[in-house]
């Protein structure tokens, strides 16, 4: 039996990590909502990331990663929405904290930034990692 589905979507700047990602998500078991881009065709971060809030706030999907460039304004994008909390990741730490302390529904990466390897195991713990709650929990309520 599948486990839950994630969702992805990036720019252009972050197609070919997306592609990857996908591929790794899939390996461990998750069915993939793949929320585009399909393409390296300049196209504007902001709908990639609204695809996913979307996606999320309909209950299609708990949880997923978002990728462009640097990672920066894709986070920026989605962090604009009640109830999303969307972590810049760049190391092993930053992806289990973000999930154990911030309960972060959404890891955004670099394409440009990230290696493939490293965007690969960022996605493994990040969906592995379960939020603490505890004294985390209030500080979470309080992001709405």
């Amino acid at each position: 039996m599948s486990k839950e589905t994630i969702g992805i979507a990036a720019d252009h700047g972050g197609f070919f990590l997306k592609r990857a990602i996908a591929e790794e998500i899939e390996a461990a078991g998750y069915q993939v909502l793949d929320l585009g881009t399909d393409s390296e065709k300049s196209v504007d971060y902001p709908d990639y990331a609204e695809k996913l809030v979307r996606a999320i706030s309909d209950g299609s999907v708990k949880k997923g990663v978002l990728v462009c460039g640097t990672g920066i304004g894709i986070s920026i994008a989605a962090n604009r929405h009640m109830g999303i909390r969307a972590a810049l990741c760049y190391d092993k730490e930053t992806a289990v904290l973000a999930r154990q302390h911030n309960d972060a529904n959404i890891l955004c990466l670099g394409g440009r930034k990230t290696a493939e390897s490293q965007a690969r195991q960022l996605v493994a713990l990040f969906l592995d990692t379960e939020f603490e709650g505890g004294r985390h929990e209030r500080r979470v309520e309080k992001l709405g």
